[in-house]
């Protein structure tokens, strides 16, 4: 046990890592998972015998709650509302065309059996959240026509389609179903799962609006709860429990309930750890000694299904809408495969049914070039089909945006040879989005009126914006003591690792920060931040 808790540890800070080569590479991080269970794999370098795909099932089914449930909690209706009804026949009708052209390929050109056929389709025709969700927020792409907002509804509604398809096609590998069986599993998955969703979510909004928690964190833990509890009622009277789950998730994310971003933080969290654990597994489960088997029909069916399936089942129904052809372009080429399709493919080796394809390898080799490719070329491509607006923010999209800016205040005692001191303070110039909003004059509190005057021993209370770049720059304060390894230090003699000294207070003065400032008890240093030192270069060489 000790030595799983110990791999797990390793894996998960290596993965955390692998961020900063998808940010230097511009592959989607999500591929690095993948290669990185491969090498812990039976076939890898550590060779971590793994091959109990009935297990995976169950653990990816409850991660797969989590990530839907999240997909619906993150999307902002007031935002995507406008193209719902493109985004819903994407996801049902638009999954069962690209299912079937897919099925239809396998069959005729590939040659596999008919209900096999079929079921390769199913399994990969859901596009991903998880890696859609990945691209469009680390890429920042804003794009026009509320293209992310189209993408990510779609992207987090069209699972459980898929997932019907699949589970009608397993049993009919099984058995023999008549035409009214398939419509009462289809019935059942689609009303049962509407039905309780819609029901859950209301009584979950009233008790989250309405119940204040003494321990915050029985917010997230209850939340968990509901997450769970929509999946699992419906799916125990043969419904879809992630068609529930995403109904209760998109509205209580748009509901107003006590410490939403905290929960988005929390989920965020534990989405991010399901991420990483599903696709570690996909590569833990794979084999690379047998992908060339598979690598032939896999590179024909990811062709087929990018190229031509995807885009004519979108092209047909954006069409109807009369949507630009360049926004359909793009949309077409974002139909990423990915934790959805892994766990499917899991489900289906888990399965009884025999199959005469591996279709597990099948489908590994299908997402991993779909990531690859399709997630590193989707910004080039958003770019040259002109499809960025400058004007449109992403962040819009999800639940935890806000475009209310954080204040901070600052408090400036006037000492006797300050300049402000019998100045009016409309005569004062103040740093653009900076105010003095209050002022303490012994024991008042003095509105700061344009021909008010400032008096000695006042105390101004200045408000400025939080400091928010898209930099990857962060500020931070120090306040020196005694035991500070930096005090009666020269600022020249100071190193900081990706780091910059950019301004120090002392008894209420202001000190621009050069070599020859000697760093004095109490002092408060304020650091400019980067994990890309050529921002810090540039900043250095504005200075100088």
């Amino acid at each position: 046990m000790n030595m799983i808790l110990l791999v797990g540890a390793i894996v998960i800070i290596i993965c955390i890592l692998c961020s900063k080569l998808s940010d230097k590479f511009g592959i989607p991080v999500l591929f690095f998972f993948i290669l990185l269970g491969t090498i812990f794999g039976s076939d890898g370098i550590f060779k971590i015998p793994f091959e109990d795909f009935q297990f995976a099932e169950d653990i990816c089914s409850v991660a797969l709650i989590f990530i839907i449930f999240y997909g619906g909690f993150t999307t902002n209706w007031a935002h995507a509302k406008k193209v719902a009804p493109v985004s819903i026949i994407l996801s049902s009708v638009g999954v069962f065309l690209t299912a079937l052209l897919t099925g239809f390929f396998c069959y005729f050109v590939l040659h596999f059996e008919w209900l096999e056929s079929m079921l390769i389709g199913a399994v990969l025709s859901s596009t991903d959240a998880a890696s859609v969700f990945s691209v469009l927020r680390s890429k920042k792409l804003n794009l026009k026509y509320r293209t992310a907002s189209l993408l990510e509804l779609e992207s987090g509604s069209n699972d459980p389609w898929a997932y019907t398809i699949t589970i009608i096609i397993l049993s009919l590998m099984s058995q023999k179903l008549s035409s009214f069986d398939i419509f009462s599993i289809v019935f059942s998955q689609v009303v049962f799962g509407v039905l309780f969703g819609t029901v859950i979510a209301i009584l979950s909004k009233k008790i989250m609006s309405s119940v204040r928690f003494e321990v915050s964190q029985f917010a997230p833990l209850i939340m968990v709860a509901i997450a769970i509890l929509s999946y699992a009622l419906p799916t125990y009277f043969n419904g879809n429990g992630y068609i529930s789950a995403y109904i209760v998730g998109i509205v209580l994310g748009n509901s107003e309930i006590g410490d939403k971003k905290e929960l988005v933080s929390f989920f965020d969290g534990i989405v991010d750890l399901f991420q990483i654990f599903l696709f570690f597994l996909l590569g833990l489960l794979a084999f690379p000694s047998q992908i060339p088997n598979s690598l032939l029909p896999a590179l024909a069916i990811a062709v087929f299904i990018t190229l031509i399936a995807r885009p004519i089942a979108v092209g047909i129904i954006m069409k109807l809408f009369k949507c630009p052809l360049e926004q359909i372009a793009l949309v077409s080429f974002s139909g990423l495969r990915g934790a959805t399709s892994i766990i499917f493919a899991i489900m289906v080796t888990a399965s009884p049914t025999y199959t005469n394809n591996d279709i597990f390898h099948i489908v590994f080799f299908i997402v991993l070039l779909s990531i690859a490719i399709q997630g590193t070329l989707l910004p080039y491509l958003s770019s040259k089909l002109a499809m960025i607006d400058d004007h449109e923010d992403v962040l819009k999209t999800f639940t935890d945006y806000s475009d209310e800016k954080n204040i901070q205040f600052l408090t400036l005692k006037m000492q006797e040879n300050h300049p402000w001191v019998d100045a009016y303070i409309k005569d004062i110039v103040l740093p653009p989005q900076t105010r003095i909003v209050m002022i303490n004059r012994k024991d008042l509190k003095i509105t700061p009126k344009g021909n008010r005057k400032i008096e000695k021993d006042d105390e101004l209370v200045i408000s400025a914006f939080e400091a928010q770049t898209e930099d990857d720059l962060k500020l931070s304060e120090i306040i020196l003591d005694e035991d500070h390894h930096w005090l009666n230090t020269y600022l020249r003699d100071i190193k900081i690792d990706h780091g910059l000294i950019v301004l120090i207070q002392r008894d209420n003065q202001i000190i621009v920060p050069h070599g020859d400032v000697l760093l004095l008890n109490g002092d408060m240093i304020v650091i400019a931040h980067s994990s890309k030192g050529h921002l810090l270069d540039k900043m250095i060489l504005d200075i100088e």
